[in-house]
Order: C-alpha cells, then structure tokens, then sequence
C-alpha cells in the first residue's frame, strides 16, 4: 500500500469514528437538555466542565499531538523500536506527574477559577457553591483524557487510527447512561453527568492500552527530564499551547463583540458555526490526524520529493469534500437550520438569522479545512513556530475585520470576518512552506480545483430545484428529513458522477481503494 493509500485508509477510519461521536454528542446533548434544561444545575454543570476541558485542549490533544507524533516517528524510523518505547515510558510518567499536580492545584484553587470563569454566579451561593463542587469532582477527567491524547499520539505514529478515534463515542454513552440509569437515583441528578464525564475518560484511556502494549509497550516506571526527546517534546509543545491560548482569544473576542449586537447574535454564530465544523469535524480534522504520521515518516527520513506529493495528494482531497459542502451549505442553509432547530423557542426568525451566519462561515470552509491539513506538514518538519505566527496575524486580521464588518452585516460579518482571516492563514502557511520546501504542485491544485468548482456548481443547480420543488418548512419532521437527506443523497451521486467523467483525480483514487479493498476481502475469504 502507497502513503496516500495509507492517508485515505487512515482518514477513513478516523472521519467514521468522529461521525458516530458526533451524532451520539447530539442524542447526549437532547438528552441533557430535556432532563436539565437551561436551569441553575445545567448551567453550573456547563461551566465545570468547560474548565477542564480548555485545560484538556491546551495540555492534551492539541499541543501533544504536534509534538509527539513527529518526534515519536523519528525515533521509530532513525533509531529503533527499543528507544521509541523507552521514550514511550519517560513520556507515559512526566505526563501523569504533570497531570497530577495539574488535578491537585485544580481542586485546591477550584473557587477562584470559577470566580474568573463565571464571575455572574458569585450573586447566588447556591449556584457558586455547585459550579465549584462538579470543578472539583470532574477535574480527575482531566488525567484520563490526557493520558488518552498522549497514547493517541503513540498509536497514530504506530499507523493505528480507528482505537483512539472512538474514544469519544465512549464519553458520549457514558453521559448517555448515566443521564438515563444515574441521575434518577440520585438526590443531586446533575451530578450523574459528572460520574459520566469521569467514567467516559476512563474507558478513552483504557481502550487504548492493550492495543499499545500488542504493538510492543512494555510499562516502566523510569523518569528522565534530560532524555532528548522528551526535551525536543517540550519544545515543540510551547508554541503549540500559545497558538491554542490565540483561538481561545479569538473565540472571546468574537463573542464579546456579538454580545454587542441584538439579542440572540451569540447563539445565531454558535449554531452556524457547529453546523460548519460537521463536515470540517469529519473529514478536514480527520485528514489531518491522519496524515501527520506519514508526512512525519518522510521528514524523518528526507524524503521531501514524497512529502510534497503526500501534500499535495492531502490538499486535494480535502478540497475533493470541502468545495461541494460549501456549495450545499449555501443552498441548503434554511432548510437544514429548519429541520434540526426551528421548533419551540427556535423560531422561523432565528433560522433566517442563523442561515445568515452559515452563509458566511461556509465561504470559509475550504480554508478551514485547508490549515487542518497544512499545518501538520510544519509540524512534521518540527517547526511548530510558523503556524503560531500565522495565526497572531489571523487574529489580528479577524478582530480588525469584526469591527469593520459587524455594522453593515452585523453577526453575518463577524462571521465574514472569520472566513476572511481564515484565508489570509491558509496562504501565508502556503506561500512560507513553499519558501521552505519548494513547489508542492501547484498547478495540479488549480486544475483539481477548477474541475471540482464546475461539477459543485453544477451540482447546485439540482439540489437548489429539488429543495425548491419539493421542501416544505410547515411539513411533517420525518417528511423533511426525508426530502432533505434524499436531496443530499442525489446531490452527492451527481457529483460523483461528473467528477468521475471529467477523469477528476481524487475520484479515480477513491474508486480504485474501494476495489482493491473489495478484492483483498476476496482474496482473504
């Protein structure tokens, strides 16, 4: 199997574990909602569980994957299995020490943060009191989750993606049950989620170990601070964490503002943005997870020819979803607000208004997707700095484009100004990487892209007549649901088609995976 095989395979794998977590976090959230509502348990519950999860963002998943997985390939590839498991070890005990003290001063200071986080809940005691009694309780996830990201990273570079991927389905079920089984036998119902939240942790770790230990992890309890690689770690952890606190301002800044504008503004951008990340979530992130190991091997190895064309082979492909989603995002904006919100105090307003907030986010949904799959070529040549730079200028380009744009388009231009900075991020990573490592085949980009636009126009015009012939907003859900997701269906068969006829490259690969699949299936029955 070729890398790009490999990279395809791997995103596979990784974007169908991410859509089952995703549909089940919306059972999880309707389920939340209808037990708890918006009262004062769910809102002290919602502000607990934020606190740990920033915390899991900045010392987890994120920054660790950056760091460990190019630098855990190196020593699989240069040095040897024997060093990349002791390296394992060394990562495997620092990372629980961090943690632990983390968990410590967590609970310890737990009153104080959430002054800082929710200075409002102070005026009941009540609610201040509850919000600081789940921090504490849920702060223990924090090393399950953690330890989950680090053993991700491991088994990425190892070429395993599916295990660690669904570790969040099992967050989700565990909030699930425990929604549904706990919290009517308990005198505080809401502190079943946290029970969830810290049994989900738990099994996303623990679903991970004995595929690490089959693939040759023997535990030991040694400590080294000066092991090189655990220090070549650290340093590349640094930039990642501060690019991470740079979207953490982002996103306050842009809700600070929308506070600014009518009532309603706030939620308008939350719901267009969440239905953006869907496709993003699925394909763009999961690409990226997936590529990261490959791109890592070839780096490693100086194998920069290769590099270029698994970068190339990545960008296309993901410009292979993005473009047709953003074509059917625009188009069918109303209607899918319609079928999954406007009900109850969801009403037909807040779907115009919510549609004028995808509108604008899904212009910037190739660029979205593209630094997902750009920024791991930086991180693989171990230059986690660039993307950090980039993205203090995206951030300064986006608040200036807020105050610019929030006037005439009001919300709709807060999301303008996010795809607007989106896109200078995605051409300044390009226009440095290919001062860095030279032409990344540029102009079979352009003519992939090219192609895709026409045959995504086209296949807008049919799914435009169709939700304009045959959906009906006042209709029966599951009519709706039908109408739209056969529209949907149709949508994606003609695209296929056409792409298949204009000898589109990505389509031609996709068909020969699926048929040397099938015929390894054969074979092996």
């Amino acid at each position: 199997m070729n890398d790009n095989e490999h990279v395809a395979r791997a995103t596979g794998a990784v974007g169908g574990a991410t859509f089952i977590s995703r549909i089940l976090g919306f059972v999880r959230d309707m389920i939340i909602a209808n037990l708890f509502g918006t009262k004062m348990a769910a809102d002290a519950f919602f502000v607990a569980f934020r606190i740990p999860n920033l915390l899991r963002r900045l010392l987890g998943e994120g920054s660790l994957g950056a760091a460990v997985v190019p630098v855990f390939t190196e020593y699989l590839t240069t040095k040897g299995k024997d060093e990349a498991w002791k390296l394992a070890n060394i990562l495997l005990n620092t990372f629980l020490l961090i943690l632990f003290v983390t968990i410590i001063l967590g609970i310890i200071l737990s009153p104080a943060i959430v002054r800082v986080i929710a200075p409002g809940f102070h005026a009941s005691a009540e609610k201040f009191n509850l919000t600081v009694k789940l921090t504490q309780l849920m702060f223990p996830y924090l090393l399950f989750v953690g330890m989950a990201a680090l053993t991700m990273g491991m088994l990425n570079s190892l070429r395993v993606f599916f295990i660690p991927a669904i570790g969040p389905v099992f967050l989700n079920i565990s909030m699930i049950l425990a929604a549904i089984f706990l919290a009517p036998r308990l005198e505080q119902p809401i502190l079943a989620l946290t029970a969830g939240v810290i049994a989900g942790g738990l099994l996303q770790f623990f679903i991970q170990v004995p595929t690490l230990i089959k693939k040759g992890l023997q535990y030991k309890a040694t400590l080294n601070f000066h092991h090189p690689g655990l220090i070549k770690i650290g340093k590349l952890m640094l930039p990642s964490l501060v690019g991470l606190a740079v979207m953490e301002i982002n996103i306050f800044v842009d809700t600070l503002l929308a506070s600014l504008l009518p009532e309603g503004s706030v939620s308008y951008l939350y719901y267009g943005n969440r239905l953006v990340q869907f496709p993003q979530g699925i394909f763009a992130v999961a690409l990226g997870v997936a590529i990261l190991p490959t791109l890592s091997q070839q780096a490693a190895q100086n194998q920069m020819d290769k590099l270029k064309d698994t970068l190339s082979f990545g960008i296309r492909l993901v410009l292979f979803i993005a473009i047709p989603a953003t074509v059917g995002l625009i188009i069918l904006k109303e209607s899918i607000i319609n079928l999954l919100f406007e009900r109850g105090e969801f009403s037909h307003q807040s779907t115009v208004a919510t549609a004028h907030a995808l509108f604008y986010y899904a212009v910037g949904l190739c660029a979205f997707s593209g630094v997902k799959v750009i920024v791991p070529a930086f991180y693989s040549l171990k230059d986690t700095v660039t993307p950090v730079k980039v993205a203090v200028y995206a951030m300064i380009t986006n608040i200036l484009l807020n105050l610019l744009l929030m006037g005439p388009l009001q919300h709709g231009g807060l999301a303008l100004a996010t795809s607007l900075s989106s896109l200078l991020n995605v051409m300044l990573l390009i226009f440095i990487l290919r001062k860095k490592i030279g032409g990344i085949k540029g102009r079979t980009i352009l003519v992939s892209t090219i192609k895709l636009a026409v045959t995504s126009i086209m296949m807008g015009f049919i799914i435009y007549w169709i939700n304009a012939e045959f959906y009906d907003t006042g209709a029966n859900i599951l009519l709706k649901a039908g109408v739209l997701f056969g529209n949907i269906v149709l949508g994606m068969i003609f695209y296929f088609i056409v792409s298949f006829f204009l000898k589109v490259e990505e389509m031609k690969f996709l068909i020969n995976l699926v048929r040397n699949s099938c015929n390894s299936k054969s074979l092996s029955l």
